[in-house]
């Protein structure tokens, strides 16, 4: 199982997420890190021994000011594999995107209004470069307004593998940031079900969580806060043969 840590962008910087409330997110204090520059954050992860990172431009998701300019220096100057969620919803934006660098497009149901861009995104760059991350607020799906697809997160799931995806992250904006644990027997359900590559994101709070999560069969878990804290170290990550 992978473990991919994150960096959220606001305002340009690198953010505290915690619970999806981001007219609250602060500036990131970290024990690994004293900058709040996405660029210097990223070097530090590829200088811990990671070799991909998840980002969640929020700049880019709340009111489409993407950081083209900071996505292209951190794939350019760390050499990081790059998950980013940019509230992507058109093939020519996602295009830039992926031209400036990015290993991987993250499709949220968040920003998402028609389902059939997904389909359009997976037969244009291929299912190996598109991962759609199913947010949600517990078991809710969260979708715009107008939403033409299921409301069910097993039933969009099961919709999104027929239309060719192969990579999904089960994001709960509600435990993010929280150290709550993450919701084992949704995830459980949602591999026995739908069959399809899973990634976690929301709530890890230690190395056990971890462990049980690759137990499961996840293929990989975001994770910032408990890396951030030092609940979770560098050396327990290797120690565990995560790193």
């Amino acid at each position: 199982m992978k473990i991919i840590p994150v960096i959220d962008i606001l305002n340009s910087k690198v953010v505290h997420a915690v619970k999806g409330r981001r007219l609250n997110y602060q500036p990131l204090e970290s024990i690994l890190f004293k900058s709040t520059e996405p660029l210097e954050v990223a070097k530090g992860f590829k200088a811990l021994g990671f070799n991909e990172l998840y980002i969640a431009d929020l700049d880019a998701i709340i009111d489409c000011s993407m950081n083209f300019q900071t996505l292209k220096s951190i794939a350019n100057e760390t050499s990081l594999k790059l998950m980013v969620d940019a509230g992507i919803t058109s093939i020519p934006r996602a295009k830039k995107l992926l031209d400036n660098g990015i290993s991987k497009l993250i499709i949220g149901t968040e920003t998402l209004q028609s389902k059939k861009f997904v389909k359009q995104a997976v037969e244009t760059f291929g299912s190996d470069r598109v991962v759609v991350s199913i947010d949600l607020k517990g078991e809710k799906v969260i979708v715009k307004l107008g939403f033409d697809g299921c409301l069910s997160p097993i039933c969009l799931l099961q919709d999104f593998k027929r239309m060719g995806v192969s990579q999904v992250i089960i994001l709960d904006l509600a435990r993010v940031g929280s150290g709550e644990g993450v919701n084992v027997d949704f995830l459980m359900k949602v591999i026995a079900e739908v069959g399809i590559n899973v990634f976690v994101g929301g709530g890890v709070r230690d190395i056990n969580d971890l462990i049980k999560l690759r137990n499961l069969g996840v293929s990989g878990t975001l994770i910032a806060t408990a890396l951030h804290t030092g609940k979770i170290s560098i050396d327990t990550l290797k120690q565990a043969s995560f790193l």
